[in-house]
This record gives structure tokens, C-alpha cells and sequence, in this order.
């Protein structure tokens, strides 16, 4: 078994189709064929189903997926250790954030990051406060940066940034007060579960002896964007970042509500026993020397 093969099979399993995953490796469909036909003949075991001219994962394929991407975020470690001896001339860090992070917060940061070491590179993926826990947690990011806080005794977590929440609908607020009845009054519209804004929106209704469960959701929503964009035709009320709906205030497309929530934390997150870089040193102390000035 050869980590070309591992990093075929992988490229092939995330798309389940073999043209697919070859290209985005940039082989030929002949070989990335051949690769995984070397697993399963090595190993007497079926990795794929052949449906008609599709193909699907098998149980064996689904469990084997988990255990070759932790062998190349093992061996993605190993090599940004041997990195390392070059003293930041070269390397890639790679670093997981949610979503509002991601696309608001953090660009301005990583930009200004590379201009100080243009040699690093940085591979940032984009998922939820629980999914991007979770890849702190095997190895495939080594820094997180989150809205929200997560239950992990494994992951070391600080706080790093914040923004704030704002309450907001496509028409103006009138001089109601929105308080616990007028909240439970609203039609909704939320984020998922496991997104640091929903966590930290159940938080602060809690505060307000409100159970989330109780609300009238109209939707329930994958992106602040698509969250953002339902609100902005009138489907109901949200509650997002102040980053995320800044533009359409100043617009005239969104509305606040007199209605404060506080500021919300965004924590940095790294596993308290693998190997921290010096890229990721480096990274996390300039985003704190940033932050504050």
C-alpha cells in the first residue's frame, strides 16, 4: 500500500466516481483504476460497489475512508515537521474556521499573514464549529478558529477575536419591545445545529428563559448567506453576526432590532498533545499582535 494509492482512493471515495477523482489529482482515469483494483486485490476485499456505470462505497470502503485520511494528515505532520528545519522558508499550515470566520473575519488576517512570510502556505477549510472541532481533533487542520465553544478534553481552546449578534429582518423595527414574547412570537429563521451562531443564539434565549425548540422556524438554513438572503425576502428573523449583515444595514435591505446580545467570542483551537509548528506559531501570534493593536 503506497500514500498514492491512499491519496486515490480518498479523491475517489469523496466524489464516488472515478473520473472525478482522478482529475482533481490530475491522473489518468486508467490509473486511479488501477490504484484501487492494487487495494482491493492486495487486500481480498471490495472497496467500491459497481452500480451500472456509477460507483458507491461499500461498508469496507466507508470505514477504510476514515483511517486513510488520518494516515495522510499523519504523514502531512510528518513532513511540516521536516519543514520546520528550514525555519519558515517553507510549509504549509492548514487551519479549519467557521463559516463566519472564514469568510469575514479571517481573509484580511491570512492576507496580511502572507505578506510577512510569503514562503508558507495556508490551507484553509470552511465547516461548522463541531465539524471543524472535529478535524482539530484527527489531525487533518492543526488550528481551528471558532464561534463557539466545544465539550472536547483533547482540544486546547482561547479566546482569539469576537463580533456580536445582531437581530435583524428585511422591514424596520417598530416601537415594540422586543423582549422573551415578542422572540417567541417571531417566525425564525436559523442556522444549524452544530454552527457556533446557533449555539451561541440558544445560549443567549436561554439567558432569556427561552428553549430554541419552542420558536416558530420557518427554515433551517446550511450559510449565513443563505440564512442572510431568506431574510432579506422576508421569510421571518435571524440572528447573525454583525460582520455578515453589515453591508445590507448600511443598504437599507436589513433591518436591527434595538435588542442587544453582547459581544461573542471567537476561540482558537489545537490539540493539547500533537506537535504544534513553528507556522502555526507564527500564525497564531501575529493574528494576537493584529487583534490588538
Amino acid at each position: 500500500m503506497t500514500l498514492e494509492q491512499l491519496r486515490i482512493f480518498i479523491a475517489v471515495a469523496e466524489r464516488e466516481h472515478m473520473t472525478a477523482g482522478a482529475k482533481a489529482l490530475n491522473v489518468t482515469q486508467s490509473a486511479a483504476s488501477a490504484a484501487i483494483a492494487a487495494l482491493e486485490e492486495r487486500h481480498d476485499v471490495r472497496l467500491f460497489h459497481r452500480v451500472g456505470r456509477g460507483i458507491a462505497l461499500t461498508e469496507a470502503g466507508r470505514l477504510f475512508l476514515t483511517e486513510a485520511r488520518a494516515v495522510l494528515a499523519r504523514t502531512a505532520a510528518a513532513e511540516n515537521v521536516l519543514d520546520d528545519l528550514g525555519a519558515l522558508r517553507r510549509g504549509t499550515l492548514r487551519v479549519v474556521a467557521s463559516q463566519t470566520i472564514a469568510a469575514y473575519w479571517l481573509p484580511p488576517l491570512l492576507a496580511d499573514f502572507r505578506r510577512h512570510y510569503p514562503a508558507l502556505s495556508i490551507a484553509l477549510a470552511i465547516r461548522n464549529t463541531e465539524q471543524a472541532a472535529a478535524q482539530v481533533h484527527t489531525g487533518e487542520a492543526e488550528i481551528g478558529i471558532i464561534e463557539g465553544q466545544v465539550d472536547d478534553p483533547t482540544l486546547t481552546h482561547w479566546p482569539i477575536g469576537e463580533d456580536r449578534l445582531l437581530l435583524v429582518q428585511a422591514d424596520p423595527f417598530d416601537d415594540t419591545p422586543v423582549d422573551a414574547t415578542w422572540l417567541q412570537r417571531a417566525r425564525w429563521i436559523m442556522r444549524e445545529d452544530g454552527s457556533g451562531t446557533r449555539s451561541t443564539l440558544d445560549r443567549h434565549l436561554r439567558r432569556l428563559g427561552i428553549a430554541s425548540d419552542s420558536l416558530d422556524v420557518a427554515l433551517v438554513l446550511p450559510s449565513n448567506e443563505s440564512v442572510r438572503t431568506a431574510v432579506e425576502a422576508g421569510a421571518g428573523i435571524a440572528a447573525l453576526s454583525s460582520l455578515v449583515v453589515a453591508p445590507c444595514i448600511r443598504a437599507g435591505t436589513l433591518h436591527a432590532a434595538p435588542l442587544s446580545f453582547g459581544p461573542r467570542a471567537f476561540f482558537g483551537l489545537r490539540h493539547k498533545e500533537r506537535y504544534r509548528s513553528m507556522a502555526a506559531q507564527a500564525l497564531l501570534a501575529f493574528i494576537t499582535a493584529s487583534t490588538r493593536q
